[in-house]
């Protein structure tokens, strides 16, 4: 009998581990389609087999998956978007080329492009902040003056806040419209720069599976202008009338993108005028263990077996509350050497995920990348685990030193 594989379009520094280690879990063997296995550094310490592939031309992965089912039987397909949204959508259709459980790729397709997912959600009379589509720095400043300063501008595909800025005046605006024009930022396809209003308020996270509410999230960003996660709380600590609020708007959402398989995480804000959705995205979101942490569901092995054809249970075996703090650098330079040692054994410290290993360089982008590393707490209430999280985080010390090239 040949022995059935899971494969992988991609990886994913956080949640990459966690599908290898759930996929052996479950008895299947991991295997890896990417265009640059060795960007994943999870890959070649676990020693993953891995296909070395373009993940942008759907032949090349269907040839590569079909010489695969000559060794194993392939029981299912998922990926990583990255920074890449175009991952979900191959990754759909492979699936129904193989006949696999899967996203429908038209739908994902429609909603990893903003400005698609923008036109949908207003037509289905869902809040969404005010919004333009720019082609180049004339439109992005007559659209900021339509809309008010300030606005956010953002590429109409992409993700992990990649080339994500708020401007809050006409040079920011200027700034940032040049940086993303001036082929610094990189382009998959013509530059389109979203321009949308700065909808203010606090941020929600609401997280789904097969069109199934499972929770909010809450979050705090690190200084503007930029949106990099610095900590985050889950469940949020809402009214009764607050949750249902937002879990209507979510399901309103999903209906209207038409993305009632697998996992979707909405992210919304709450303004003077309730929730306003700030984006759908068709994915698992970037950071699943405070739901295990705090419900005891393991979203992560429920969606492999929704991609093997299994059913997946996702009842809640506990009811504890789980926070995220994220460690921001304050400065470019090198990470001379980073001390968690004493906030990992730290009681109610569930995890701590180190992202840049001592000695690497640190060069602030304002987005994910800048994250040195998560500190996960768990207790009982949100009281407890807000001092868990503050101790430990009390415990970690770092020292950046200046790069060789700085002050040259």
């Amino acid at each position: 009998m040949s022995r059935r594989a899971l494969v992988l379009v991609e990886g994913h520094r956080g949640n990459g581990p966690l599908y290898v280690q759930a996929a052996r879990h479950l008895g299947l063997h991991p295997v890896t389609l990417s265009t640059d296995p060795a960007q994943y550094e999870y890959l070649a310490e676990d020693r993953n087999e891995t296909v070395r592939v373009d993940t942008e031309d759907l032949d090349a992965l269907i040839r590569e998956c079909s010489q695969l089912s000559a060794t194993y039987e392939i029981a299912g397909i998922t990926g990583f978007a990255g920074n890449d949204e175009s991952i979900s959508a191959t990754v759909g259709k492979l699936c129904q080329y193989f006949d696999l459980p899967g996203p429908n790729p038209a739908s994902i397709e429609r909603c990893c492009d903003k400005f698609a997912q923008r036109q949908v959600l207003a037509e289905a009379g869902i809040p969404i902040p005010a919004y333009r589509l720019a082609a180049n720095a004339a439109e992005a400043e007559c659209f900021a003056a339509e809309i008010g300063l300030p606005v956010v501008l953002k590429p109409a595909i992409g993700s992990g806040s990649i080339g994500v800025r708020l401007c809050r005046n006409a040079d920011e605006l200027a700034e940032h419209t040049t940086y993303l024009l001036s082929g610094k930022h990189e382009w998959r396809s013509s530059p389109r720069i979203l321009v949308e209003e700065f909808a203010q308020g606090p941020f929600f996270s609401a997280h789904t599976m097969e069109s199934r509410f499972i929770g909010i999230e809450v979050s705090e960003f690190g200084p503007p202008p930029h949106f990099v996660f610095r900590e985050s709380i889950f469940p949020a600590p809402l009214s009764g009338d607050e949750q249902e609020r937002i879990a209507d708007v979510s399901s309103s959402c999903l209906r209207a993108l038409d993305l009632g398989w697998g996992p979707t995480t909405i992210e919304l804000r709450w303004t003077k005028r309730g929730p306003v959705v700030i984006e759908v995205n068709p994915r698992l979101f970037g950071g699943p263990e405070p739901v295990q942490l705090a419900y005891g569901i393991d979203l992560v092995t429920e969606h492999i077996k929704l991609v093997t054809g299994d059913e997946c249970d996702l009842r809640r075996k506990h009811s504890w509350t789980a926070a995220t703090r994220s460690l921001l650098p304050d400065r470019d330079g090198i990470l001379d050497w980073i001390d968690v040692s004493r906030a990992a054994a730290a009681t109610g410290v569930a995890e701590i995920k180190l992202f840049i290993k001592p000695k690497s360089p640190i060069v602030r982008r304002g987005d994910y990348r800048d994250t040195i590393a998560d500190v996960l707490a768990v207790a009982p209430t949100l009281a407890e685990t807000a001092a868990v999280l503050q101790h430990a985080v009390s415990l970690i010390s770092w020292s950046i030193v200046p790069s060789p090239t700085q002050g040259e």
